[in-house]
C-alpha cells in the first residue's frame, strides 16, 4: 500500500492545458500563464521553437498544398488550381481536399517538416487573364470561387468537430492580381467592387467555418498594405466567431520598410501589423531572431504592449489545440493514406472532369476503331508538367503514353514539335558530353528556391562534332534548349551549363534562354542570372552579367576552346536542321487523326512574380497547328495551360478545340477517355476568353465596373464567354421558376428541370445567373448566384431546387448608405449552360419604397462613396484607416455623386483634403448637372499626406432638392469628405 502511495505522489498532475476534457479557450488561457514573455515573443515567428520545459514541440506555420501536399517530395498531384475550377464541382474539390489532407498526416508521421497548416486555397479572383499567378485560382467569379474554396477547405479541415486534419489559410487577401511590382503597387479599389467582388470571394469560406485564417498579399490596396490593412478587423473577423490566424506572406513584413517604405523603421512596421491582426510573421526563412528583435524593440518603445502579442499567441495556440497538437493521438498514424487506390482514382477523375471542350464540328469522340492512326504533336504531346506548388510526382500519365497504352505503338506517331538546331561558335560546335544521368530522388523542403543546381554531370562543351539539340520558342523570344537525353539545358551555382534538368524549373528558372542578334552572329543570353554564355576552358560557362563588347570567342586550330573565364560572350551561329512544323506536317500527313498539344510550361512566361504581356499564343505553335491542319483536316488542337488565349483563327479553322489546365499526374488518362469518349466532357471554363488581349483593360486598374471587365461587366463578344463547355450529348432545360420565402430566412428558391435527350450519358452544369435591367446603378449583366454539376443518364430528367439568400442575390454594396441594399423593381432569373447560352428565364418583383438620396445636409459625403469617377486613385486616408481620394496624375481628377439631397438649399461647405506639397495650386470645384458651379475651395498646404485640414466656402447658389454632385479635383490634394449645411 505504501508503495502504491508512493507511486502516486511521485506522478505529476496533468496541466490544464493538456487535458482534452476541457474547452480549448480554457486550455490555451492556462497555457498562455505558463509561458515567458519572450517564449510568447518567438511564437509570433514562422517557425516557433520548442518550449521543453513544457513538452511544447516546434511549429511552423505554412505547408503549401494548393493541390496536392507541396515541396515535401513525392505526393498524389492533382489538376492545377484553375483546372479544378474548370469542373465546376464542389464536392470533388471536398473530397480532393480530404485526400490532401490525408497525405499531409501521413507524410508528417514520417516527417515532422510537414506542417499542418496548410497555405491553400488560393482565393484570388481571376480578374485578368494575364495575372502571372492565373493557374493558382479558381475562377474570376467570387460566387463559384468562394463555393469551390469551401469545399477544399471542409476536406482539408475534415468533418470532426473539435479536432481538425489541417488548418487551412486562404489567401491572399485582398484583391492582388499583378506579379508586376506587386510588393509596391497599389490596387485602387472602390467601396463597391470591394464589398461585391473581392472580399465575396473570402466571406463564403469563413462564414462556413472550416478556414483557419487568411494570409495578406503583397501589394497595397487604396494605398495601405495589405499586411497592416483595416479589413482585418472590420470585415474578415467580423464574419465569424473563430480564431482567425493571419499569416503574413514571406518577407513581407519587411517590405513594409524596405521596398514600400510605409513605415521609418521595422518596430513600427511590426507593431502596426500586430495591431492590424496579423499573428504569425513568415520572414527570413528560418532565422526568427530579426523578427523576435523588432517585437522586443517595439514593446520596449512603447508601441504595442505585451496583451497585443497574447493575442495573436493566443490565436495561434488556438489553431495549434484544434490540430490535436496536445492532445494524445486519435488514430495510428498508418491510418493516414498516401498514394492510395482511391487517390490515384480521385486524381484521375479530377483530370477527366478539368477537359473543356471549347469547339466540336463533329471530329470527337474518336473511335478506337476509326481512329487510324493518331499523330500526337506538339510541345506538351508527352509532357506531365509541374508548377512551383505541385509536389514530385509518384507517377505520370502524358497523352503520348495514354494514347500508346489505348491504341498500342503501332498506332500513334509523336513528334514534339520543337526546332532541331546546332550552335556553332568560333571555338567548335555546341556538343553536349554522352554521359549517363543517374536520376535523383526529390527531397523535401521548406523552401525549394534554396534547391541547388547539379554540379556533378561535365558541361557542356564546343568541339568538332555537333549535337542536335531542340528548340522550343514558348514566346517572347524565351528559348529553351533540350539534349537528345531529354535533359534540359541548365545552370548551376558554378555558372557552367549542363545538360542536367528533367524540365524548366526553380524560383529562378536556370533554363531559359535568349538569343539576340550581334553582328552576323547571335549573342545567347541565360534569363536565370542575366549573363551571357561564354566558351571557357572546362566548357560553356554564364559570364557574369555585362554588355557584348568584345564578343567574338576564340579558336585554336584543333577547335578546342582555351579562353580565360574573363573572356567576353561567344557568338554563337544557330544552324536549323529541321523546323518543328515541317516535322508536324510530315507526321499529319501520314496520319487518320492528329492530336496538336500546345499551351505554357508553367515555370516560363506567366508564373509567381512575372504577369503575361499577351494573350496570344507562341508563334512556334502557332506554326505547328497550322502545318498540322494544312495536311490533315481531321486535326484538333488541345491546349494545356495555366490561363486563357486568343486563338480565334484556330477556333475557326480547326474541327476541335479544347482546353485543359496541367492535369496532374493523371494527365494524359483523363484527356485521352475524353478524347475517346469514355467520359462527356462536362469541364467549363471559370473566366472569359478573350479575343485580344486590346479587350482587356490596364492590369493594375481593378475597377471592374468603370473598365467593363470580366463577364459581369464586358460589353463585347467574348472568344468564349464564362462558363462555356459542351458535351458529348444534349440537354434540354424546362420550366424555370423562382419564388421568395421572406420571413425567418429570406431566400430565392429556383427550380429547374434538366432532360438529357443526347446520345449518351453525361455531365451538365447548370448555371442560374441573376439579371438586374433597368437598375438605378450599373449591374453586372447577369451574375451568377448559383450552379449545379450533374450526371444524368441517356433520357434521364432531373428537377433540381436552388436556394440562394435573397440579400446576397438581389442586392449590391449602396454607396449612397454604406450598406448592403436591395432596390425595389424587376428582377430576371436565367438558367443556362454558360453565361451566354440562356436557355430559359422567370422574373421576381421586388416591392418596397423608392431608394432614399443621399442625405447630404446629415451625413456629408464621403469622397471614397462616389457613384463613379475619372482621373482618380483611392489612397489610406490615415495609416491605420479609411480612404481618401486623390488625383491619379496628381492633374485632373473627377468625382460623381448621384441623388444628393440639399433638402432646403444648402449654403456652405467645408471640404477636408490633405496636401503635402508646397508649389502650385490644388483645389476642389462643385457643379451640377446643369453645369451651374457652385464652389471652387482652395486648398493650402498642409505639411504632410495625413495632415488634414478642413476649409470652408459659401455657396453663392445654393442647391436644394435632389442633384446630381460632380466634383472636380485640380492638383496634388487628398480628398477625404465634404460637409453641407443650409
Amino acid at each position: 500500500m505504501s508503495g502504491c502511495q508512493a507511486s502516486e505522489s511521485t506522478t505529476p498532475p496533468v496541466p490544464p492545458f493538456r487535458d482534452p476534457r476541457l474547452p480549448i479557450g480554457k486550455r490555451v488561457a492556462d497555457l498562455l500563464t505558463r509561458l515567458t514573455l519572450d517564449e510568447r515573443i518567438a511564437m509570433l515567428h514562422q517557425f516557433a521553437p520548442a518550449v521543453e520545459r513544457l513538452g511544447l514541440a516546434p511549429f511552423r506555420t505554412g505547408q503549401e498544398a494548393l493541390h496536392g501536399v507541396a515541396w515535401m517530395g513525392p505526393a498524389t498531384v492533382f489538376p492545377q488550381a484553375v483546372g479544378l475550377g474548370a469542373t465546376w464541382h464542389p464536392e470533388l474539390l471536398r473530397r480532393i481536399g480530404e485526400a490532401v489532407a490525408d497525405e499531409v498526416r501521413a507524410m508528417r508521421a514520417h516527417d515532422e517538416r510537414v506542417g499542418l497548416n496548410v497555405w491553400a486555397p488560393v482565393v484570388n479572383l481571376l480578374r485578368d487573364p494575364r495575372w502571372g499567378r492565373n493557374e493558382e485560382g479558381y475562377a474570376e467569379d467570387p460566387y463559384l470561387t468562394s463555393a469551390l474554396a469551401t469545399a477544399y477547405t471542409r476536406g482539408l479541415r475534415g468533418d470532426d468537430p473539435d479536432r481538425w486534419r489541417t488548418a487551412p489559410v486562404l489567401k491572399h487577401w485582398l484583391a492582388h492580381n499583378n506579379e508586376t511590382r506587386r510588393d509596391t503597387t497599389s490596387s485602387s479599389v472602390r467601396p463597391r467592387v470591394l464589398h461585391e467582388y473581392d472580399l465575396a470571394a473570402f466571406r463564403g469560406a469563413v462564414r462556413a467555418g472550416a478556414v483557419a485564417g487568411v494570409m495578406p498579399a503583397y501589394n497595397l490596396v487604396n494605398g495601405r498594405p495589405n499586411h497592416v490593412s483595416p479589413y482585418l478587423r472590420e470585415q474578415l473577423r467580423t464574419w465569424t466567431e473563430q480564431e482567425l490566424v493571419v499569416c503574413s506572406d514571406a518577407g513581407a513584413p519587411s517590405n513594409l520598410v524596405d521596398s514600400e517604405h510605409y513605415f521609418d523603421t521595422h518596430e513600427e512596421a511590426v507593431a502596426a501589423a500586430l495591431l492590424a491582426g496579423v499573428d504569425s510573421f513568415t520572414d527570413h526563412d528560418q532565422d526568427a531572431s530579426r523578427t523576435v528583435e523588432r517585437v522586443r524593440g517595439a514593446l520596449r518603445r512603447g508601441l504595442i504592449d505585451a496583451s497585443v502579442v497574447d493575442t495573436a499567441v493566443r490565436r495561434l495556440l488556438t489553431m495549434r489545440f484544434a490540430l490535436g497538437e496536445f492532445d494524445p493521438p486519435a488514430e495510428p498514424a498508418e491510418a493516414a493514406g498516401f498514394d492510395t487506390p482511391a487517390h490515384r482514382a480521385l486524381a484521375l477523375e479530377a483530370a477527366e472532369q478539368a477537359v473543356v471542350l471549347l469547339k466540336n464540328d463533329g471530329l470527337l469522340p474518336l473511335s478506337e476503331a476509326t481512329a487510324g492512326t493518331v499523330a500526337v504533336v506538339g510541345p506538351l504531346a508527352d509532357a506531365c508538367r509541374l508548377d512551383w506548388y505541385s509536389g514530385s510526382l509518384i507517377r505520370r500519365s502524358t497523352p503520348r503514353e495514354a494514347l500508346v497504352e489505348r491504341l498500342g505503338a503501332e498506332r500513334v506517331v509523336f513528334v514534339e514539335g520543337t526546332d532541331t538546331v546546332r550552335l556553332r561558335t568560333a571555338a567548335g560546335w555546341v556538343r553536349v558530353p554522352d554521359t549517363a544521368v543517374e536520376e535523383r530522388a526529390r527531397e523535401g523542403s521548406f523552401n525549394p528556391a534554396h534547391t541547388a543546381g547539379r554540379t556533378d554531370l561535365p558541361p557542356v562543351t564546343v568541339g568538332p562534332v555537333p549535337t542536335d539539340l531542340a528548340l522550343a520558342d514558348w514566346g517572347g523570344g524565351v528559348l529553351t534548349l533540350c539534349a537528345p537525353s531529354g535533359r534540359y539545358l541548365t545552370v548551376a551555382e558554378d555558372g557552367f551549363v549542363r545538360a542536367a534538368a528533367e524540365q524548366p524549373e526553380g524560383w529562378v528558372v536556370q533554363e531559359t534562354f535568349t538569343l539576340e542578334r550581334h553582328g552576323e552572329g547571335q549573342l545567347l543570353r541565360h534569363r536565370g542570372t542575366g549573363g551571357y554564355v561564354c566558351v571557357a576552358a572546362e566548357g560553356l560557362k554564364v559570364a557574369a552579367p555585362g554588355g557584348p563588347e568584345g564578343s567574338d570567342g576564340a579558336d585554336r586550330a584543333d577547335g578546342a576552346a582555351e579562353v580565360a573565364e574573363s573572356a567576353g560572350p561567344a557568338v554563337f551561329t544557330l544552324e536549323v536542321v529541321e523546323r518543328g512544323e515541317d516535322a508536324v506536317a510530315r507526321a499529319a500527313a501520314d496520319a487518320t487523326t492528329v492530336l496538336v498539344l500546345a499551351g505554357n510550361d508553367p515555370h516560363i512566361n506567366g508564373r509567381e512574380t512575372e504577369d503575361r504581356t499577351t494573350l496570344a499564343l507562341p508563334a512556334q505553335q502557332e506554326r505547328l497547328w497550322r502545318a498540322a491542319h494544312a495536311a490533315n483536316p481531321r486535326t484538333a488542337l488541345v491546349l494545356v495551360s495555366s490561363y486563357p488565349y486568343a486563338v480565334g483563327e484556330a477556333a475557326d479553322a480547326l474541327p476541335a478545340l479544347l482546353w485543359t489546365a496541367h492535369g496532374g499526374q493523371a494527365a494524359g488518362t483523363g484527356l485521352a477517355r475524353v478524347l475517346f469518349g469514355d467520359v462527356s466532357p462536362a469541364g467549363r471554363l471559370p473566366q472569359t476568353w478573350y479575343a485580344t488581349e486590346e479587350e482587356l483593360p490596364d492590369l493594375l486598374d481593378y475597377d471592374i465596373i468603370a473598365s467593363r471587365a470580366t463577364y459581369l461587366y464586358f460589353d463585347g463578344a467574348p472568344l468564349f464567354p464564362f462558363g462555356h463547355g459542351l458535351s458529348y450529348t444534349r440537354f434540354d432545360y424546362g420550366d424555370l421558376s423562382v419564388q421568395r420565402s421572406e420571413g425567418g430566412a429570406d431566400a430565392l428558391t429556383v427550380e429547374c428541370e434538366i432532360t438529357n435527350v443526347g446520345p449518351c450519358d453525361g455531365d451538365e452544369v447548370v448555371q442560374i445567373y441573376l439579371g438586374a435591367p433597368g437598375a438605378r446603378v450599373p449591374r453586372p449583366h447577369r451574375r451568377l448566384i448559383a450552379h449545379r454539376r450533374v450526371h444524368l443518364r441517356q433520357g434521364e430528367t432531373a428537377r433540381l431546387f436552388f436556394t440562394v439568400p435573397a440579400e446576397e442575390a438581389l442586392g449590391f454594396w449602396d454607396v449612397a448608405h454604406g450598406r448592403w441594399a436591395v432596390d425595389p423593381g424587376t428582377y430576371e432569373i436565367h438558367a443556362g449552360a454558360s453565361s451566354a447560352d440562356i436557355r430559359r428565364t422567370a422574373t421576381i418583383t421586388v416591392d418596397g419604397p423608392p431608394p432614399a438620396p443621399r442625405p447630404v445636409l446629415e451625413r456629408g459625403l464621403t469622397a471614397a462613396d462616389f457613384d463613379s469617377a475619372d482621373g482618380i486613385t483611392l489612397v489610406d486616408l490615415t495609416k491605420v484607416r479609411g480612404d481618401a481620394v486623390a488625383c491619379a496624375d496628381d492633374a485632373v481628377g473627377r468625382l460623381l455623386f448621384r441623388g444628393c439631397d440639399f433638402g432646403a438649399g444648402a449654403r456652405t461647405v467645408t471640404v477636408e483634403a490633405a496636401r503635402a506639397e508646397t508649389t502650385g495650386a490644388a483645389a476642389v470645384e462643385l457643379h451640377l448637372s446643369d453645369g451651374t458651379t457652385l464652389a471652387t475651395v482652395a486648398i493650402p498646404p498642409t505639411g504632410g499626406p495625413y495632415r488634414y485640414t478642413t476649409v470652408g466656402a459659401a455657396l453663392p447658389t445654393p442647391p436644394s432638392g435632389v442633384h446630381d454632385l460632380h466634383i472636380t479635383l485640380r492638383g496634388a490634394l487628398r480628398l477625404a469628405r465634404l460637409g453641407f449645411s443650409g
